[in-house]
């Protein structure tokens, strides 16, 4: 499927900001099964590219001067090849396996959580299906609601309350799979949906002996497949959000995100254009 992405991030500050640096994970990783046709960014000043520990693609964003808003705007073409049962060709890698099995304080696992994981896999994970299983619970105990939750709400408290979006979907998914040993990865980047989702997204990847990694949509209770375009994988969002940064100054701030992710073949070219 080809992916066409429209991507605006826009910050408004009350206050001049004095300084700012931004790391932005806004280009599609260059895994197999994924290739980037088309790909700009536009932003306020000089990017820096680099590849962090996790084979993402980033920019750094560094603003000297006094700025009272940041515009990020993002375009580009992405083919994104079929998933078989979510199996994700074999990549190369600069962390181990291992390094997956490493719980964040957002993906910790309490006696909640492994109770939960007893209850729904009493035998264990071991199979793709048995992962697509463990989402359906999760989906069905943890209603899709926006504004209950923040980028702060560890997975335990995404259990208790019983309300979240697909970020909480995936670090609860991921508490429960590092709670059982096995290697998990947040994933974050765009979903082509007709639903009423928001285009950005996330999902996970949990890596199975026999089967390598297999890429889990928590939120809509499958297999993640070519409506998927990734942008970073992390132990979690804090390392795989797509703009995180500091600054000095700036007063009190607010962020509107516009995303559009349409199929390319029915998209004429004067939209492609705009």
């Amino acid at each position: 499927m080809k992916h066409l992405i429209k991507h605006i991030t826009h910050y408004r500050y009350t206050l001049p900001v004095n300084y700012s640096i931004q790391t932005l994970r806004l280009t599609p990783r260059q895994d197999p099964h994924q290739r980037t046709l088309r790909w700009h960014i536009q932003a306020p000043g000089k990017l820096d590219e680099q590849t962090d520990a996790y084979g993402n693609i980033t920019h750094t964003l560094t603003l000297n001067a006094p700025h009272d808003e940041i515009a990020l705007r993002v375009t580009g073409q992405v083919l994104v090849e079929p998933l078989s049962q979510g199996r994700v060709p074999q990549e190369d890698s600069r962390l181990p396996i291992q390094a997956y099995c490493v719980v964040t304080p957002l993906t910790l696992a309490d006696d909640t959580i492994h109770a939960f994981c007893r209850e729904v896999l009493p035998q264990g994970l071991q199979t793709p299906e048995d992962a697509l299983a463990l989402s359906h619970a999760i989906s069905q105990r943890v209603a899709y609601e926006p504004g209950m939750t923040d980028v702060t709400t560890a997975a335990s408290q995404v259990l208790a309350l019983g309300h979240g979006v697909c970020q909480d979907h995936a670090h609860l998914f991921l508490a429960c799979v590092r709670g059982m040993g096995l290697p998990g990865r947040y994933v974050s980047g765009y979903l082509y949906t007709t639903a009423e989702h928001a285009a950005s997204h996330a999902w996970v990847d949990i890596w199975l002996a026999g089967h390598g990694w297999v890429s889990i949509d928590v939120t809509n209770r499958q297999f993640a497949s070519e409506q998927h375009c990734r942008l970073a994988v992390a132990r979690d969002y804090d390392a795989a959000s797509p703009v995180r940064g500091v600054r000095s100054g700036g007063g009190e701030e607010s962020m509107h995100v516009n995303v559009s992710v349409q199929d390319w073949t029915t998209v004429t070219p004067q939209a492609d254009q705009q």
